[in-house]
């Protein structure tokens, strides 16, 4: 078994992701007035969830990176409330990795969708 597929099979269909951050002012789109969560940094908490949630179970020197993301964005969060992001792993296809990825605020859904990664190293 080659050392890519032996760090794979430490990954388990299912195995379940997340993250609770601060928004703050910096991750406001410039152009508004209202300080909320713009989308691409939405995009990049989703890929940080991702990307950290798996790291420590692939084998040193090897790393993801974002190949694909599809999500929605239906709900503002303005600067200093929190959205927990949720990553489930739903797919591996060799050395890519597919979550299907929820992102909330309280009862609000901000996003939903799924993000791609592929094992690289």
């Amino acid at each position: 078994m080659g050392t890519s597929l032996k760090a794979m099979s430490k990954l388990q269909i299912g195995d379940e992701f997340s993250d609770v951050v601060q928004v703050t002012d910096d991750m406001s789109p410039p152009h508004l007035p209202n300080k909320v969560l713009s989308t691409p940094d939405m995009v990049r908490l989703i890929e940080g969830t991702c990307l950290f949630g798996v790291q420590n179970q692939l084998e040193e020197g090897q790393t993801t990176v974002g190949i694909h993301v599809c999500v929605s964005h239906s709900a503002a969060v303005a600067s200093g409330e929190e959205v927990l992001i949720e990553a489930e792993l739903a797919e591996i296809d060799r050395k890519r990795l597919v979550f299907n990825i929820k992102v909330t605020h309280g009862d609000t859904l901000v996003s939903e969708g799924t993000h791609q990664r592929f094992v690289v190293g």
